[in-house]
């Protein structure tokens, strides 16, 4: 039986927690709205789809290489809704299959090289509530793969400088958020005893758009429910400017960091 439905964290989840399902990822209810998937399966164990967008159409590789990822996704949460399904008949009946919906969707440009892509995860395995997951790619059209942001720092030993000043404006930054949206009481080491100055525990990030067209004014970290805090806050997207990492910068760095922050980022990204 999928693990992730019987061991919810151990905080108690009130009557926020389920009003705050409203805020997961939802399909439109009007057909016309959906788009049509670019990969999807519907049985009686599970309806599972993965969504392209135009941006990312637009580019062969950059799909090809999201689409691929996304169906080994579809075929991993379809044998193990499978494999629950026969250990569970009953629970399937009564409230019907597994859904996952997954959303490719880009993020900021950069250079004209550099495409961060956002991928959004919708998860309902018939537990107390939905889940929803965010996790990250930076595409290099040049090289036509995924890459780190290691090419835009001096270096990126994990607990080296970069990633330990990275990692100080990113909790600097997640406890103005939670101050902003009285949940302060939440701002604790305890919640942040994952984020690590690593590459793999800093969080999921983005180049964030800038005013000045073609280059980047920092880095937008993306977390989901549960990885900063409880489930009620949701999700977080944290910004740190580039000004703030300007001594880790290596020349190739400097050259794609300018500018601020456009107006109105920050509400659409939350």
């Amino acid at each position: 039986m999928r693990a992730a439905r019987l061991t919810t964290p151990v905080r108690i989840i009130g009557l926020a927690g389920v009003l705050a399902c409203l805020c997961l990822p939802a399909r439109a209810a009007d057909p016309k709205a959906d788009p049509k998937p670019d990969a999807t399966i519907k049985n009686a164990s599970i309806e599972a789809s993965v969504y392209l967008d135009d941006k990312i159409k637009a580019d062969s590789a950059l799909s090809a290489d999201c689409l691929a990822e996304g169906r080994k996704w579809i075929d991993k949460q379809a044998a193990e809704a499978a494999n629950d399904r026969k250990q569970e008949p009953d629970l399937f009946k009564e409230r019907g299959g597994y859904s996952f919906e997954r959303k490719y969707s880009v993020r900021s440009v950069v250079d004209g090289r550099y495409i961060s892509v956002l991928r959004d995860d919708y998860m309902n395995t018939l537990g107390a509530h939905p889940n929803s997951d965010v996790n990250t790619i930076l595409w290099d059209t040049t090289e036509k793969k995924r890459i780190s942001i290691r090419p835009f720092f001096t270096e990126t030993a994990d607990h080296g400088p970069t990633l330990s000043a990275m990692r100080k404006a990113v909790i600097a930054a997640l406890n103005a958020e939670k101050k902003r949206r009285d949940a302060g009481e939440t701002a604790t080491a305890e919640w942040y005893k994952e984020l690590k100055p690593t590459l793999l525990k800093i969080g999921a990030v983005t180049l964030a758009p800038s005013t000045v067209s073609g280059k980047s004014s920092g880095l937008t970290f993306h977390y989901p429910p549960y990885a900063v805090g409880p489930y009620a806050e949701g999700q977080y997207v944290i910004f740190v400017p580039w000004e703030t990492l300007r001594p880790y910068l290596t020349p190739e760095g400097a050259r794609i960091f300018a500018g601020a922050r456009p107006k109105g980022d920050a509400d659409e990204q939350q």
